[in-house]
Protein backbone atom coordinates (compact mmCIF):
# COMPACT_ATOMS: atom_id res chain seq x y z
CA UNK A 1 0.00 0.00 0.00
CA UNK A 2 2.54 2.24 0.82
CA UNK A 3 4.49 1.80 -2.16
CA UNK A 4 1.25 2.16 -4.07
CA UNK A 5 0.90 5.84 -2.74
CA UNK A 6 4.97 7.16 -3.06
CA UNK A 7 4.71 5.84 -6.88
CA UNK A 8 1.16 7.99 -7.08
CA UNK A 9 2.55 10.88 -5.31
CA UNK A 10 5.74 10.65 -7.51
CA UNK A 11 3.78 10.29 -10.85
CA UNK A 12 2.02 13.55 -10.14
CA UNK A 13 5.06 15.49 -8.98
CA UNK A 14 6.89 14.60 -12.19
CA UNK A 15 3.44 15.39 -14.12
CA UNK A 16 3.12 18.69 -12.80
CA UNK A 17 7.01 19.25 -13.02
CA UNK A 18 6.80 18.48 -17.22
CA UNK A 19 3.40 20.74 -17.11
CA UNK A 20 5.42 23.61 -15.44
CA UNK A 21 8.17 23.17 -17.87
CA UNK A 22 6.00 22.99 -20.81
CA UNK A 23 3.44 25.66 -20.10
CA UNK A 24 5.72 28.07 -18.07
CA UNK A 25 3.93 27.47 -15.10
CA UNK A 26 0.18 27.78 -13.59
CA UNK A 27 -0.74 31.70 -13.32
CA UNK A 28 -3.14 32.90 -10.65
CA UNK A 29 -6.51 34.11 -12.16
CA UNK A 30 -6.83 37.81 -12.04
CA UNK A 31 -10.09 38.95 -10.22
CA UNK A 32 -12.66 40.20 -12.85
CA UNK A 33 -14.80 43.72 -11.80
CA UNK A 34 -17.91 42.91 -10.53
CA UNK A 35 -20.24 45.15 -12.54
CA UNK A 36 -23.58 43.08 -13.84
CA UNK A 37 -25.52 46.11 -12.56
CA UNK A 38 -23.17 48.90 -14.73
CA UNK A 39 -25.32 49.34 -17.88
CA UNK A 40 -22.62 51.22 -19.27
CA UNK A 41 -19.83 48.10 -18.98
CA UNK A 42 -23.06 45.82 -19.79
CA UNK A 43 -23.82 47.67 -23.04
CA UNK A 44 -20.19 48.01 -24.44
CA UNK A 45 -19.25 44.61 -23.36
CA UNK A 46 -22.51 43.37 -25.59
CA UNK A 47 -21.05 45.74 -28.74
CA UNK A 48 -17.50 43.81 -28.03
CA UNK A 49 -18.82 40.54 -28.09
CA UNK A 50 -21.10 41.10 -31.14
CA UNK A 51 -18.15 42.63 -32.88
CA UNK A 52 -15.71 40.41 -31.86
CA UNK A 53 -17.00 36.93 -30.60
CA UNK A 54 -20.32 36.27 -32.36
CA UNK A 55 -18.23 35.76 -35.64
CA UNK A 56 -17.31 32.38 -34.02
CA UNK A 57 -18.83 31.97 -31.45
CA UNK A 58 -22.44 31.74 -30.93
CA UNK A 59 -24.59 32.52 -27.86
CA UNK A 60 -27.70 29.87 -29.04
CA UNK A 61 -29.92 30.51 -25.95
CA UNK A 62 -29.87 34.35 -26.05
CA UNK A 63 -31.95 36.87 -27.70
CA UNK A 64 -30.91 40.38 -29.48
CA UNK A 65 -34.49 41.47 -27.94
CA UNK A 66 -33.12 40.66 -24.16
CA UNK A 67 -30.72 43.15 -24.37
CA UNK A 68 -33.46 45.79 -23.64
CA UNK A 69 -32.94 44.59 -19.85
CA UNK A 70 -29.46 46.29 -20.66
CA UNK A 71 -30.93 49.85 -21.73
CA UNK A 72 -31.19 49.20 -25.37
CA UNK A 73 -33.84 49.40 -27.32
CA UNK A 74 -34.95 47.86 -30.34
CA UNK A 75 -33.81 50.24 -32.75
CA UNK A 76 -30.68 51.44 -30.99
CA UNK A 77 -29.81 46.89 -31.45
CA UNK A 78 -30.85 46.75 -35.01
CA UNK A 79 -28.59 49.95 -35.86
CA UNK A 80 -25.15 48.69 -33.88
CA UNK A 81 -25.88 44.82 -32.75
CA UNK A 82 -27.97 43.05 -36.05
CA UNK A 83 -24.84 41.84 -37.66
CA UNK A 84 -25.73 37.87 -38.45
CA UNK A 85 -29.27 38.10 -38.85
CA UNK A 86 -32.33 41.34 -39.33
CA UNK A 87 -34.44 40.12 -36.85
CA UNK A 88 -34.29 41.30 -33.24
CA UNK A 89 -36.17 38.51 -31.84
CA UNK A 90 -33.34 35.87 -33.58
CA UNK A 91 -31.16 33.97 -30.96
CA UNK A 92 -27.08 35.06 -31.36
CA UNK A 93 -25.83 32.85 -33.74
CA UNK A 94 -22.37 32.98 -35.00
CA UNK A 95 -22.16 33.70 -38.86
CA UNK A 96 -19.02 30.83 -39.19
CA UNK A 97 -19.68 27.26 -40.88
CA UNK A 98 -19.39 24.79 -38.26
CA UNK A 99 -17.70 22.77 -40.55
CA UNK A 100 -14.72 25.73 -41.62
CA UNK A 101 -14.38 26.22 -37.96
CA UNK A 102 -13.36 22.74 -37.26
CA UNK A 103 -10.99 22.60 -40.35
CA UNK A 104 -9.63 25.84 -39.33
CA UNK A 105 -9.58 25.37 -35.38
CA UNK A 106 -9.32 21.95 -35.29
CA UNK A 107 -13.26 22.02 -33.07
CA UNK A 108 -16.20 23.98 -33.15
CA UNK A 109 -15.85 27.34 -31.09
CA UNK A 110 -18.03 26.47 -28.06
CA UNK A 111 -21.03 28.34 -27.00
CA UNK A 112 -20.82 31.22 -25.27
CA UNK A 113 -24.20 31.28 -23.40
CA UNK A 114 -23.01 30.25 -19.97
CA UNK A 115 -19.60 30.02 -20.69
CA UNK A 116 -18.95 32.69 -17.56
CA UNK A 117 -20.75 30.15 -15.42
CA UNK A 118 -19.29 26.92 -16.82
CA UNK A 119 -15.38 27.84 -15.99
CA UNK A 120 -15.46 28.31 -12.25
CA UNK A 121 -12.94 26.61 -10.23
CA UNK A 122 -10.14 26.34 -7.54
CA UNK A 123 -8.51 29.66 -8.52
CA UNK A 124 -11.83 31.68 -8.74
CA UNK A 125 -15.18 32.42 -10.19
CA UNK A 126 -15.65 32.48 -13.93
CA UNK A 127 -15.23 35.81 -14.81
CA UNK A 128 -12.34 35.60 -13.26
CA UNK A 129 -11.07 32.83 -15.27
CA UNK A 130 -12.23 34.38 -18.55
CA UNK A 131 -10.85 37.88 -17.41
CA UNK A 132 -7.70 36.50 -16.76
CA UNK A 133 -7.46 34.28 -20.37
CA UNK A 134 -8.49 36.79 -22.54
CA UNK A 135 -6.10 39.15 -21.17
CA UNK A 136 -2.70 36.40 -21.35
CA UNK A 137 -2.40 35.64 -24.99
CA UNK A 138 0.80 35.72 -26.98
CA UNK A 139 2.40 35.72 -30.12
CA UNK A 140 3.54 31.73 -30.63
CA UNK A 141 4.63 31.57 -33.95
CA UNK A 142 4.86 27.57 -33.43
CA UNK A 143 1.14 27.64 -33.54
CA UNK A 144 -1.20 27.19 -36.35
CA UNK A 145 -3.21 30.68 -35.49
CA UNK A 146 -0.05 32.24 -34.75
CA UNK A 147 -0.81 32.85 -30.71
CA UNK A 148 -0.96 31.05 -27.17
CA UNK A 149 -2.48 31.93 -23.95
CA UNK A 150 -0.57 31.81 -20.61
CA UNK A 151 -3.57 30.24 -18.95
CA UNK A 152 -4.86 27.98 -21.99
CA UNK A 153 -1.26 26.72 -23.18
CA UNK A 154 -2.03 25.40 -26.85
CA UNK A 155 -5.53 26.99 -27.36
CA UNK A 156 -6.51 26.91 -30.54
CA UNK A 157 -8.39 30.40 -30.27
CA UNK A 158 -6.57 33.05 -32.38
CA UNK A 159 -6.03 36.45 -30.26
CA UNK A 160 -8.75 38.53 -32.06
CA UNK A 161 -8.35 41.39 -29.96
CA UNK A 162 -4.88 41.76 -30.67
CA UNK A 163 -5.40 45.00 -32.15
CA UNK A 164 -6.43 46.61 -29.39
CA UNK A 165 -3.96 45.32 -26.89
CA UNK A 166 -0.37 45.12 -29.19
CA UNK A 167 1.87 42.06 -29.39
CA UNK A 168 3.32 41.28 -25.98
CA UNK A 169 5.91 38.85 -24.74
CA UNK A 170 5.58 36.86 -21.73
CA UNK A 171 8.72 36.81 -19.41
CA UNK A 172 9.87 33.96 -17.54
CA UNK A 173 12.50 33.02 -14.75
CA UNK A 174 13.73 29.82 -14.64
CA UNK A 175 13.50 27.99 -11.26
CA UNK A 176 15.02 24.82 -9.84
CA UNK A 177 13.29 22.95 -7.21
CA UNK A 178 13.62 19.39 -6.41
CA UNK A 179 15.68 18.76 -9.58
CA UNK A 180 13.53 19.98 -11.80
CA UNK A 181 13.87 23.07 -13.85
CA UNK A 182 9.87 25.20 -14.03
CA UNK A 183 9.96 28.38 -16.11
CA UNK A 184 7.94 31.10 -13.08
CA UNK A 185 5.91 33.47 -14.89
CA UNK A 186 7.31 37.23 -13.94
CA UNK A 187 5.45 39.39 -16.27
CA UNK A 188 4.99 40.87 -19.73
CA UNK A 189 7.61 42.84 -22.20
CA UNK A 190 5.31 45.06 -24.64
CA UNK A 191 6.41 44.13 -28.22
CA UNK A 192 4.33 46.24 -30.43
CA UNK A 193 1.53 48.74 -28.64
CA UNK A 194 -1.72 47.98 -29.68
CA UNK A 195 -4.49 51.23 -30.36
CA UNK A 196 -5.55 51.10 -26.40
CA UNK A 197 -3.26 51.60 -23.58
CA UNK A 198 -2.85 48.70 -21.06
CA UNK A 199 -5.84 50.51 -18.65
CA UNK A 200 -8.04 50.84 -21.38
CA UNK A 201 -8.05 47.45 -22.45
CA UNK A 202 -8.27 45.65 -19.49
CA UNK A 203 -11.39 48.10 -18.67
CA UNK A 204 -12.76 46.78 -22.03
CA UNK A 205 -12.11 42.81 -21.67
CA UNK A 206 -13.62 43.92 -18.45
CA UNK A 207 -16.85 44.78 -19.63
CA UNK A 208 -16.99 42.08 -22.02
CA UNK A 209 -16.31 39.90 -19.14
CA UNK A 210 -19.30 41.65 -17.21
CA UNK A 211 -21.41 41.08 -20.48
CA UNK A 212 -20.66 37.53 -20.57
CA UNK A 213 -21.77 37.29 -16.14
CA UNK A 214 -24.90 38.78 -17.20
CA UNK A 215 -25.63 36.49 -19.99
CA UNK A 216 -25.31 33.49 -18.47
CA UNK A 217 -28.29 34.39 -16.49
CA UNK A 218 -29.88 37.95 -17.46
CA UNK A 219 -32.45 37.31 -14.24
CA UNK A 220 -29.49 37.43 -11.86
CA UNK A 221 -29.97 41.30 -10.59
CA UNK A 222 -34.06 40.63 -10.46
CA UNK A 223 -33.36 37.55 -8.29
CA UNK A 224 -31.51 39.15 -5.74
CA UNK A 225 -33.19 42.28 -5.98
CA UNK A 226 -36.54 39.84 -5.04
CA UNK A 227 -34.82 37.62 -2.51
CA UNK A 228 -34.28 40.61 -0.73
CA UNK A 229 -37.12 41.90 -0.10
CA UNK A 230 -38.30 38.13 0.52
CA UNK A 231 -35.72 38.37 3.54
CA UNK A 232 -37.00 41.42 4.75
CA UNK A 233 -40.97 40.31 4.67
CA UNK A 234 -40.00 36.76 6.06
CA UNK A 235 -38.17 38.59 9.35
CA UNK A 236 -41.25 41.23 9.85
CA UNK A 237 -43.81 38.61 9.49
CA UNK A 238 -41.78 36.54 11.81
CA UNK A 239 -41.70 39.07 14.17
CA UNK A 240 -45.73 39.48 13.61
CA UNK A 241 -46.42 36.03 14.29
CA UNK A 242 -43.94 35.63 17.40
CA UNK A 243 -46.16 38.50 19.18
CA UNK A 244 -49.34 36.97 17.82
CA UNK A 245 -48.29 33.77 19.57
CA UNK A 246 -47.26 35.23 22.54
CA UNK A 247 -50.35 37.60 22.83
CA UNK A 248 -52.76 34.03 21.88
CA UNK A 249 -51.56 31.95 25.02
CA UNK A 250 -50.54 35.09 27.53
CA UNK A 251 -53.58 33.51 29.51
CA UNK A 252 -52.96 29.97 29.51
CA UNK A 253 -50.89 29.03 31.96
Amino acid sequence: MKKLILTLVAALGLAAGAAHAAGGGTIAWDKAPNKTNDLASLQNGAKVFVNYCLSCHSAAFMRFNRLRDIGLTDQQIKDNLLFTTEKVGETMKASIDPKQAKEWFGANPPDLTVIARSRAGHGGTGADYLYTFLRTFYRDETKATGWNNLLFQNVGMPHVLWELQGDRRPIFEAHESHGQTTQIFKGWQQVAPGTMTPLQFDQTIGDLVNYLQWMGEPAQNTRVRVGVWVLIFLGIFTVIAWRLNAAFWKDVK
